[in-house]
């Protein structure tokens, strides 16, 4: 038994003493391996895709373009709270659409490529807007709007590109699609961890403009990882097949959304969304300013995010190593119950009576931030699984940008509403008497979605979730060889 094992005196087994350092080697040879099998399983082009578009580009672009956004609007721009709230949601329009990058990615390849021009095309665009409201002098606020859309566009071409990837490996190897995940919100985490840690340093040191600049890089990796990713060429496609291909994958969707086993779970995840009022301008305006609020510098700010980016790698590491087995319905029962406790957080932050307790601001505020994160991201974890796994095969990228695209839906629902909310209780750059009220309708609000978990699938992630059915559609039989065509290209290209 191990436990007599332990009992024994150093130098008793040789065994014994090698357990300590063992250990050791296992906690850093893990992720190595991890790392090698997903490469060695589905190439390592994909791996660095997924690494590039989720970590550099979303994480750590993320974390830099959130915290020189805000400083834009409020510093450079000068807008209120409320507006620059509804213009976050204008620029996230893009990632509505994305059922149209999604389809194009599916339907229409371009050199006989289905993947690959379309990294190139998100990093060309993100470039280019990226530059212009960095180099002009004095952009007016319409075009600065136009140019942040056009770079969410990029972020979210490139998105859909490599979630069409995601869903189609999810699909050949749905033991991994977990795993998988866990790569693309561990990426995201650990980038957006980077991008928060430095973006107060650079916001202080070249200002908000200058930090567009630096943005541009991101787009720069996405174009490359356009001309290295391992895709297999299609052979003789007939452009004039597309319309016919674009209405065929058109009814697809149709015809899998009608399934309850699709539009159920989709339903609860636009309203758990929706239902959870976006205010975070409100806040920022608050921890900024001198007199009612803390007052926090921008490395102050940019430090508090990349706490928050740590409890969101927490949550990942805690759903892949010890939730990602248990059913769907009992993970989002609990991670939306936490997730409308948590935002109590900011009520009492707001109130101070944190002060009361003792507790300075700046310490709460990393803790606030760190959990709400956490939670946030256990939250989002199985949603995604279960997205992908209600992909049909074919339409991969289609599908699971409709989806997302749903989700997109409900959070420009959730930052609009949000900014009316706050519009409404009249708070700007320089009242926040409402705040407080703010919050508390925004918690009540999140717990809503409990009452709607009948919604959510009782399977597990190692179960599917769609009919038999759905696996046998035209578009999936008109795909089928060229499918084929990829996964023995990978096969071979790994060994």
């Amino acid at each position: 038994m191990e436990e007599d094992d332990e009992s024994v005196p150093l130098g008793g087994k040789v065994m014994e003493e090698e357990k300590p350092t063992k250990g050791l080697l296992y906690f850093v040879k893990a992720p190595v391996e991890w790392f090698t099998m997903l490469a060695v399983e589905m190439h390592w082009s994909f791996v660095l895709g997924v690494v590039v578009v989720y970590g550099i580009n979303q994480g750590l672009g993320g974390g830099l373009g959130r915290v020189g956004t805000d400083y834009y609007w409020k510093d450079v721009q000068k807008v209120q709270p409320s507006e620059a709230q509804v213009y976050s949601g204008i620029s996230y329009i893009p990632w509505i659409v994305k059922p149209l990058w999604g389809l194009l990615t599916d339907v229409l390849p371009i050199a006989g490529y289905r993947r690959r021009p379309y990294f190139i095309l998100a990093g060309f665009i993100g470039v280019i807007s990226m530059l212009l409201i960095s180099l002009h002098s004095k952009l007016h606020i319409v075009f600065a709007l136009l140019s942040l859309t056009a770079g969410s566009a990029g972020v979210a071409i490139a998105d859909v590109t490599i979630d069409a990837c995601v869903a189609q490996n999810s699909i050949s190897h749905p033991s991994l699609a977990a795993d998988m995940q866990s790569l693309c919100g561990l990426s995201s985490s650990v980038g957006a961890l980077v991008g928060f840690s430095i973006s107060g340093f650079l916001v202080h040191l070249i200002g908000p403009k200058g930090v567009f600049g630096v943005l541009s890089i991101p787009f720069g990796l996405v174009f490359l990882i356009g001309m290295v990713l391992k895709e297999p060429k299609i052979p003789n496609f007939s452009y004039r097949q597309v319309n016919h291909k674009f209405l065929e994958a058109s009814k697809s969707m149709l015809t899998t959304l009608k399934c309850p086993e699709v539009w159920r779970p989709c339903v609860y995840m636009y309203l758990s969304l929706a239902l959870s009022l976006n205010i975070h301008e409100g806040m920022f305006y608050w921890l900024t300013d001198p007199k009612a609020g803390p007052a926090f510098s921008q490395e102050n700010v940019g430090f508090i995010f990349s706490i928050g980016s740590i409890g969101s790698l927490l949550g990942v590491l805690l759903y892949q190593n010890v939730l990602k087995d248990y059913p769907f319905r009992s993970i989002v029962f609990w991670s939306q119950l936490l997730f409308g406790v948590s935002g109590m957080l900011d009520l009492i932050l707001v109130l101070r009576l944190n002060l009361k307790f003792g507790m300075p601001d700046y310490v709460f505020v990393v803790i606030d931030e760190g959990v709400s994160q956490m939670i946030g991201r256990l939250k989002w974890m199985p949603l995604l699984v279960i997205s992908s796994k209600l992909c049909p095969p074919g339409i991969e990228g289609t599908f699971f940008a409709l989806l997302m695209s749903i989700d997109n839906v409900g959070i420009l629902t959730s930052s609009w509403g949000g900014g009316f909310l706050m519009h409404i209780l009249s708070i700007n750059r320089t009242q926040f008497d409402n705040l407080w009220l703010a919050i508390l309708i925004r918690n009540i609000m999140r717990v809503f979605p409990l009452f709607l978990l009948f919604l959510v699938p009782r399977s597990d992630p190692t179960s599917s979730i769609l009919p038999t059915e759905m696996f046998n559609t035209k578009v999936s039989a008109e795909t089928t060889g060229v499918e084929k065509i990829e996964l023995v290209s990978l096969v071979h290209s790994s060994q």
